[in-house]
């Protein structure tokens, strides 16, 4: 499956900064937060301000909302948690995020939790593109890509279907940084691109052919025409 959504996006790249404290970072400088967002006020905190935590604590908190406001809806909001973030970093970690994560992912992960807005999607997912854990990371925005084309139509309830993705990557991809970052990055462009929660456009998806949920969702539509010819 792999290899083919592969075949059709290309080899990806992550286009967030790895570094935990970059990452953590990154995430509050765009808000509703998403790639396109934090992409923009990421480059114009770097362009206006810097991102070490010395150069975030120096300026007055207008100046971080100055330079965030293209990207988020709540800029004041956004430099006070960036102050947040840069003093925790810098008192409780000397400025070296990742020193304190190296160890038991359960242990980095109740570490990054203590940042606003870290769950455990956003904790696996520094922990594995910083190369610190080959973590099962599944992207947080559509869980629901493996466990369709496994499985079939996905749970209602986020948790259940993020911990069916993560037991079916754990099982099938290999336990390596390389494995596990690509599959992150091809599930994740998938589910933005073509296998979408809502309304997926399953006519273009290149691994439809073995994908449990486009086989109900064709059987359904035969169900319908058959029932419809009758009552006719």
């Amino acid at each position: 499956m792999l290899d083919r959504l592969e075949e059709h996006y290309g080899t990806q790249q992550p286009s967030w900064p790895t570094e935990p404290y970059d990452f953590i970072v990154w995430w509050h400088c765009g808000y509703p937060p998403s790639d396109d967002r934090c992409v923009k006020g990421w480059a114009a905190l770097n362009r206006e301000i810097g991102t070490a935590p010395q150069q975030i604590l120096a300026v007055a908190p207008t100046a971080l909302a100055g330079a965030l406001k293209s990207a988020v809806m709540l800029p004041d909001i956004a430099a006070q948690r960036l102050k947040e973030i840069a003093a925790r970093v810098q008192d409780e970690f000397g400025g070296d995020l990742r020193s304190a994560l190296i160890g038991p992912a359960s242990h980095a992960r109740k570490v990054l939790k203590r940042f606003h807005t870290i769950a455990d999607p956003g904790a696996d997912r520094i922990l594995l593109f910083a190369g610190i854990t080959p973590v099962a990371a599944v992207p947080s925005n559509c869980p629901h890509v493996m466990v369709r084309v496994l499985q079939g139509p996905e749970r209602e309830d986020y948790t259940g279907t993020y911990r069916e993705a993560q037991k079916a990557i754990s099982s099938q991809v290999a336990e390596t940084l390389d494995a596990r970052q690509r599959a992150y990055l091809l599930l994740k462009q998938h589910g933005q691109q073509i296998c979408k929660r809502t309304k997926p456009k399953c006519d273009q998806c290149p691994v439809c052919k073995e994908c449990l949920y486009f086989a109900g969702r064709n059987r359904g539509r035969a169900r319908s025409a058959t029932v419809g010819g009758g009552r006719r």
